[in-house]
């Protein structure tokens, strides 16, 4: 063979080699730069535009990152979420609730550990992470919301009847005393989705009765009990309340109460911060609803605000994405993230602290009063529901059996207690 032609073929052969060497480098860069699309699961159908509107925030300085917003049935959500999981069809990204359906989902292995992955975790408080925490450091959410408590009330029929907003329960039963006289419908409120009852009614108002967080951590102690006269008294308070509901109240479900209240069929609702966005997409705004504070028992007494730790986002452990969803979580703990919350979700609260501008007036308020207030949560959501029978759900049947006359609020409030000593010991 010629000397020369085997030097050039080498030559070609290796110039080849190198271009299909850089080619196939090139190819694998171009590859690796595509597009990842991380779901989201959540229970909040109500908020797509806005949470595809936070998210985008994230997606401009993370470019080759695209989130899908997936609302799951509010109704069904954990069960929903659950199955996907099983079957291996879960969200990258999921929206957590607190305390014990979230640690649920850890305990069965499908949420990462986020602990070492996200460093500025300890911006938050010890009881905030401890709502998404195993207790002995291991974190597995990112805590994202709260939400208060509290009434809306009708503008206009305030002003026909001259009345200001109560701020003591024997002001708030005048209220509504006058209400009641001149023919109106007095508070927006059913019993036929019940968890409205127990969370809104005997966590929002009744905390004032039941001495607030103090009360809540004596329960979980073992140290107070239903049956403890401040827990009867808040049953009291709701069945004092029953005569102020609308007729055929037993059969009026979550969104009709809504729709009555937003229409201008009921002068008061009582409810969560949630409600404000919901509300004026049924064509009621600041202009037309006004809101107020949990009213005290007696003037002086300090205000107890049950302000519920809400939702957190986690990690699904068998995505495919881990460094991308670990970016996102990341986000979540700037002050972008949290005041794009506020602005986006009027009565969606941040957990992180800072200093915030909220544009909602409504909003605006119910966040001033977290600033003074003593705070506490939701009196089940700790510890109470962790087994079966749940507290909430035990709460639940014991306020509507209340008001359709099965139950006293001592029978109530004992139905319940028995319920949770078959399981439940201070100190699980």
């Amino acid at each position: 063979m010629n000397k020369k032609i085997s030097n050039r073929s080498i030559r070609v052969t290796s110039a080849l080699s190198l271009v299909i060497m850089f080619s196939g480098f090139f190819y694998g860069c171009i590859k690796n730069s595509d597009p990842v699309v991380l779901t989201m699961a959540s229970w909040r159908i109500e908020d797509v535009a806005q949470m595809n509107r936070i998210n985008s925030l994230f997606t401009a300085s993370h470019p080759g990152i695209t989130i899908e917003f997936q609302a799951l049935s509010t109704a069904a959500y954990d069960e929903d979420l659950l199955a996907h999981l099983e079957a291996g069809t879960g969200a990258d990204l999921i929206h957590l609730r607190g305390y014990d359906l979230a640690r649920d989902l850890y305990d069965l292995g499908y949420l990462a550990s986020l602990k070492k992955d996200v460093p500025k975790m300890n911006q938050f408080t010890a009881q905030v992470q401890g709502a998404w925490s195993t207790g002995d450091g291991t974190l597995y959410g990112v805590p994202q919301s709260g939400v208060t408590h509290g009434v809306y009330y009708r503008k206009s029929i305030f002003d026909k009847y001259g009345i200001s907003e109560p701020s003591t329960w024997d002001e708030f039963i005048t209220a509504c005393e006058k209400l009641l006289v001149g023919g109106e419908t007095v508070i927006a409120q059913g019993a036929n989705d019940d968890w409205t009852l127990y969370e809104a009614e005997y966590c929002g108002l009744g905390a004032n009765f039941y001495g607030g967080e103090t009360a809540r951590q004596a329960l979980m102690a073992g140290t107070m009990k239903m049956t403890d006269a401040g827990f009867v008294s808040a049953f009291e308070m709701v069945r004092q309340l029953k005569k102020y509901l609308p007729a055929r109240f037993e059969t009026l479900d979550y969104d009709g109460m809504r729709e009555l209240f937003a229409s201008g069929g009921a002068a008061l609702f009582i409810g969560g911060s949630w409600e404000i966005t919901k509300f004026e997409s049924l064509g009621s705004g600041p202009a037309q609803i006004g809101w107020f504070a949990p009213p005290v028992v007696k003037a002086g007494d300090p205000l107890q605000y049950c302000f519920q730790i809400g939702g957190a986002f986690g990690m699904n452990s068998k995505t495919k994405h881990k460094k991308e969803v670990l970016e996102f979580l990341n986000w979540m703990t700037e002050q972008e993230a949290a005041q794009a919350l506020m602005t986006e979700l009027p009565g969606m609260f941040t957990l992180l602290p800072g200093s915030y501008t909220l544009s909602h007036p409504l909003a605006q308020k119910m966040w001033n009063v977290t600033l003074t207030a003593d705070l506490t949560q939701r009196l089940m959501i700790e510890k109470l529901s962790a087994e079966s029978p749940q507290g909430s759900v035990l709460m639940n049947e014991a306020l509507t059996r209340m008001l359709k006359g099965t139950f006293t609020p001592v029978q109530a409030a004992t139905y319940v207690q028995d319920g949770l000593d078959t399981w439940y010991h201070s100190g699980t």
